[in-house]
Order: C-alpha cells, then sequence, then structure tokens
C-alpha cells in the first residue's frame, strides 16, 4: 500500500449515518458536503437507491461522476463503496472520501493522496473492503472537545456559534471536491489545504461545544 495516482477521481464518497436522528452531527459533515456538491450544480443528479447507499450520477467536468452516500451506517460504510465499486470497475485511485475530523479544527480542511486511516471508523471500513489505501480523502475538520466522550461529541449537534463556520467549510470542501475533479487532486491540495474559514485561525480555532 502507498500513496493514491494522479488519476482523476469518478467517484465521490461522502460518509455519514442515515437518517433524520444523524443528519445535522459533526459525524455527517461527509454527507453535507456531498449534498453542497448536488445543489451547486447546474444540471440535477440522477438519483438511485442501489447497493445499499444514494447513488446519483452527475456531469461534472465533462465526465460522468458518481456521488455516493452509503446507508450503511459509518462503521460498514465500506461495504457499500465495495459493491459500487465493483459494479463500475472504478478504481480505488479513483474514488475520494470526504470525512470528518477530530484532528483539524473546524474551518480547516485537508487533501490526502492516500495513506492510513487516523482512527476515523469509516476510512478503516473503506480500506478493509477496498482491500487498498490507495484512495484521496477530504479530511473535514470539526475539532475537539475535551471534556465531552468523543463518540457523544461526533454524535452531537452544532452550537449556534459553530454553524456560520460549517456553512463556510462545507463550501469550501464542496469546491475542493469538484476541483479535484476537474484538475486533479494535487491541484486541490495546492489550494485548499492552507485555507481557513472567514473568522477563524488555525492557530486559535473556535471552541467547540456540544448542543
Amino acid at each position: 500500500m502507498g500513496t493514491a495516482t494522479s488519476q482523476l477521481p469518478s467517484l465521490i464518497v461522502g460518509l455519514g449515518n442515515p437518517g433524520a436522528d444523524y443528519a445535522a452531527t459533526r459525524h455527517n459533515i461527509g454527507f453535507m458536503v456531498v449534498d453542497k456538491i448536488l445543489d451547486n450544480l447546474r444540471k440535477p443528479a440522477v438519483k438511485e437507491h442501489r447497493y445499499n447507499a444514494e447513488l446519483y450520477r452527475a456531469a461534472i467536468g465533462g465526465r460522468t461522476l458518481i456521488l455516493v452516500k452509503p446507508l450503511t451506517y459509518m462503521n460498514l460504510s465500506g461495504e457499500a463503496v465495495a459493491k459500487i465499486r465493483t459494479a463500475t470497475g472504478i478504481a480505488p485511485e479513483e474514488i475520494l472520501a470526504i470525512h470528518d475530523c477530530l484532528d483539524l479544527p473546524l474551518g480547516r480542511l485537508r487533501l490526502r493522496a492516500g495513506g492510513g486511516s487516523g482512527g476515523h471508523r469509516g476510512v478503516e471500513s473503506l480500506i478493509r473492503e477496498l482491500g487498498s489505501d490507495r484512495f484521496p480523502r477530504l479530511r473535514v475538520g470539526i475539532g475537539r472537545e475535551t471534556t465531552t466522550p468523543v463518540v457523544d461529541y461526533v454524535l452531537g449537534g452544532w452550537s449556534a456559534e459553530e454553524r456560520p463556520v460549517v456553512a463556510a467549510v462545507v463550501a469550501a470542501a464542496a469546491d475542493a471536491a469538484v476541483m479535484a475533479v476537474r484538475a486533479g487532486v494535487p491541484a486541490a491540495m495546492n489550494r485548499f489545504n492552507a485555507w481557513c474559514a472567514p473568522g477563524t485561525s488555525p492557530d486559535q480555532p473556535p471552541t467547540s461545544r456540544s448542543t
């Protein structure tokens, strides 16, 4: 296993949990970014329910792009993606995973060409089911709250102070994913890995509090 190639992504998977109870939680920011990409399309995507996932086919950059929200719950995300990969023949290097990241402050993004899971259970499932870590991923920072258990924190909602930053970072993450599709992951890395949401600082991130 190693780093991904410079192939353009053909499939974007947002990681999250299905259902209204999870929709507005920190762990579902991957779903939120996919929804934002879909909202920004000039021509509506074609939606399907297949492979235990919400699957959308959209035209971006002159190519047909598949966007996926697995319905398997976070820890089994790779099962749905592996089925789609088998059906389509898409290589792991062409799959861009978007997920929350505790190790980045809210308001920051980080694209990686491949590598380990960083302890993220959804990414662990992707690596296991795809048999490879050679897929790019877009990590969306959610920060940490040291006084709250991790599970409660990631499954908690956003505070009123966080919501404007969340809106900005979701919009930027959607732009970063589309740039990766159009121009490649390295170009998107150069543009967005130094990005910082308005009103935040990489050195003094906003304090995260559960609601």
